[in-house]
Parts: structure tokens; sequence; C-alpha cells
């Protein structure tokens, strides 16, 4: 593996900007910052056959966090890949962070040790999810000797992989604002940010259900009003009892009275084609994840105030030069045009997510700009964090002209993150042999919509084929 030979120089010049600079004065108070956190009381976890396991707690940006990690039997400290879990919900306990079996073994194999912060905030803060886990890869052997009398050579290599709100905060921590910016700067030499959500996925949760109750007939009502309208539900997952904007658009069961959420009308198809366009165009598999009970976690995020359950102190969600098309004709037609004018339109509050000089700011962007190499995988029917991250990402790549340090993958699985372990372990070891020399791994074409639309779409990287999804022809 290689040793550290990039981004020292860089790493130095932001701490010093950090300790410098001091806290920011440049936003306000939040909601987040009063939420207090705790270690679980069990971090235990068993170590794979011939790996040491470690776990503990230590010092994080928002108190203490939990940290795991795994050591292959012989590692002499060559690499250690960060793992970034994804969303954990609201709850207060904070636990312990093990990546799937699969990762384990293809990180394991490959002679890497990894390494999980289960950040020191739940709820969606990416924040602390790269500081916490910047610093766990900074200060990772020194809580071993600290708290198991274990003395392990330092890392020479540190790379960075997560899933979801674990993809953003791995994605994130390899940009180049976020590198200068950290507190803890770290020089990563790779990223593989799987099915990673980012800034557009409040814009898409917000305009999915905006758009719902303007389909239904409730846009005179206020947004904070969707839940009510939405329907009673156990948790975000669930609907219980089915309100005014679910049975206008969609069919139920007659047995059960649950939604199937196949359009019940035009009105219904014409959300469906919307939501099709805004989760990255037509393409395989959408209608199934549409189908799908993440309807009920994506609707169940309505009618929040745009600050990311606090997350933020205003308002992020921002619609007011948005088009919504539920046709593919180069213009608008007369209908669409109307209801564009009639759309409800919202704007993001000045100066919102803004630039922190004490670390990452609040939300941190993904704008693809970075220099490392970044292998990604995306399922085509993810309804809650939809395909369309891949494409703003390569276009963000291009634009920063650095699009061939770029590898994605779409995977033919209606769900989220819905990866086989064939596929995770595949990705894996592409990407660390890329990482290390070796040569560029095979993509996707995620821009051309041509490409994108074809029925074989996707059928590169699945492996194997879903029950009762469209097969590949092999």
């Amino acid at each position: 593996m290689k040793k550290i030979n990039r981004l020292i120089a860089l790493g130095v010049s932001a701490a010093v900007l950090v300790s410098c600079a001091g806290v920011s004065g440049t936003s306000g108070t939040r909601e987040h910052d009063a939420r207090v956190f705790t270690p679980a009381s069990d971090l235990a976890f068993e170590a794979r056959p011939g790996a040491r396991a470690f776990y503990g707690t230590y010092a994080a940006l928002q108190g203490d966090a939990v940290y795991a990690a795994e050591f292959p039997e012989g590692w002499d400290g060559d690499g250690l890949v960060m793992f970034a879990h994804g969303y954990r919900g609201v709850g207060a306990e904070l636990a312990v962070s093990v990546p799937s079996a699969a990762f384990r073994e293809a990180v394991l194999a490959a002679g890497y040790a990894w390494a999980a912060s289960s950040y020191s905030a739940n709820f969606y803060d990416v924040r602390a999810g790269v500081e916490d886990t910047n610093k766990l890869a900074l200060e990772l052997v020194d809580y071993v000797q600290r708290d198991w009398a274990v003395t392990l050579d330092a890392p020479t290599q540190f790379l960075i992989a997560g899933s979801s709100l674990g993809g953003h905060t791995a994605a994130a921590a390899v940009e180049r604002e976020n590198m200068q910016r950290t507190r803890y700067p770290v020089p990563y030499e790779g990223a593989a940010p799987f099915c990673q959500a980012e800034q557009n996925q409040f814009q898409w949760l917000g305009d999915y259900s905006r758009l719902a109750q303007m389909f239904a007939g409730y846009a005179y009502m206020p947004y904070s009003e969707f839940p009510s309208l939405y329907g009673q539900m156990n948790n975000e997952t669930r609907l219980l009892n089915p309100g005014p904007i679910v049975t206008s658009l969609f069919k139920l069961d007659p047995e059960t009275g649950a939604p199937t959420w196949e359009p019940a009308n035009i009105n219904g198809e014409r959300l469906m084609l919307m939501a099709q366009t805004l989760t990255g165009g037509k393409r395989p598999i959408f209608e199934y994840g549409f189908r799908s009970n993440y309807q009920n976690t994506v609707m169940g995020s309505g009618g929040d105030n745009g600050t990311v359950r606090g997350v933020l102190d205003r308002n992020l969600y921002d619609n007011s030069n948005r088009v919504y098309r539920w046709t593919e004709g180069d213009t608008p037609t007369a209908e669409e045009l109307a209801f564009n004018e009639m759309m409800p339109r919202v704007s993001a509050d000045r100066g919102v997510n803004a630039l922190r000089t004490d670390g990452v700011r609040w939300i941190p962007e993904i704008r693809g700009d970075f220099d490392v190499p970044v292998l990604t995988m995306h399922t085509l029917g993810d309804f809650y964090v939809p395909f369309r991250h891949q494409q703003l990402y390569r276009e963000g790549a291009i634009e920063n002209g650095n699009d061939h340090l770029l590898v994605q993958r779409a995977i033919r699985a209606p769900g989220h993150c819905d990866f086989s372990p064939d596929e995770t372990k595949r990705a894996l070891s592409d990407w660390l042999a890329w990482v290390n020399g070796g040569p560029r791994p095979q993509g996707d074409d995620v821009l051309d919509a041509s490409v994108v639309a074809e029925e074989s779409y996707g059928c590169n990287f699945t492996t194997p084929d879903r029950p009762g999804l469209p097969a590949c022809a092999r």
C-alpha cells in the first residue's frame, strides 16, 4: 500500500486556520446545539476470525462518541479504512458502529484495519460525522493504548467509506473545502461513498411532499399541516391511517385499506412522473421503488420547517425557480406552466448553512471537488436517497476537472443501500486496488439519459438479479 504522500501541507494550513479564526459568528443558535446524547452501555462486538476488536468512547464534537475498530492479524500500520454509518434517527443513545459482514470481509482480506465512530450526535448531523470520524482516524491508536493497553503502529494510509448519511460523510470528507476547514485534517487517499445523500436530499424531500400536497388539492393549506393531511403514522416507515393526500392520489388495498402506491388517477400519475424526473429520470426499477414503503419515509419528512429538524437554524429549502415537469418535451406544456404558476414557492433564508471558521459547515456540502480516487454505488429504485445524487456528483466532478477520479456503479434494486454482499465486496476490492496504483475500475454512465433509460441499464454490476425484478441477460 502507498504511504501518506499528499495533503500534509494542506492539513497544517487548515489547522492553523481553525485555531486562529475561532468560532464563527455568521450563524445563529440552533435547536440541535442543546441536544444531549449518551453512549450505549454495551459496546462490545465480536471480531472476525483472525482479527482483533477494540471499542470504547472518546471526547468528540458534541460530547462523547463511541469508537469501534478491527485489525487483521499481522497488521503493521499500512492502512486504515474509516467507516461512516448512516442515519440513526433522533434517539439519544449512541450505539457502536460495525459495518456489514461483506464490508469487513473485503477490508480485512485486503490487509486493512477499519474503524468507525458513532458520532457524538444523532439526527442528520454530517458535521459531527466528518469531524468525529476525522478525529478518530488521527487518534485511534492512542485510544486503543489508553483503553486496552495495546500498542499499534500509526496508520500510514487513510481511506474513508460509508453509506447513506455515512456516504454523505465519506464524500464530504474528501471535498477540498472540508479538508481545508475541518478541525482534524486527515490526508485521505480515497473515498467510497455508497448510496450517498447530500445537500440535494432536502430539496428532494421538500419537493415531493409539496407536490403531493399540491396535486391532492391542499396547496392552500400551510405546509406545516402536511403530516395531518398525510395520515397517522406509528413511525417514519408505517402509515396506520391514510390521510386525504394519500387517498386522493393512490389506490388502497381493499382488504387492509393500506395504500398500494399505485396512482389512482391522472394527478397520481403526474406525481409519479415528476418524481421520476426529480430522482434521476427515466430508468429501470424506478417504479418498484416508487411503489414501496419508502413512500412513508419520504412523506414522513413532510411539514419540516427547512431546518432539517433543528440541525440548521433557518430554512434551507428553496423552490423559488424550480420548474416542475411531468412531460419529456423540450419545453413545458401549457398545463405545466399553469401548474407552476399555482405551485407555492419558498426561498431559502440568506446565509443558511454558511461557511464556518470552527470547522466544516453544519451540513457539509458535496460539489464533486476532490483529488483522490472515489468509487460509488447507488440503487436505481432508491426512493429515499435518489439516484439523482449520482448525476449531480458527476456534473460537479466534470465542472471541477476531476471526473477521471470518479467511478459510479448503478445497481438494479428497489431499496435504499440495497447492495448484495458480492456487489459490496467487488466494489471495495476494485476501489482498494485502484487507490494503490491498480487500474481505474469500470463504472456506469449516469448522465446520458438514453443510456440510463435502457432496459438493461445497471446490469453490469448487479449480482445477483433481485427476485421479482426484470432479470438481466447474462
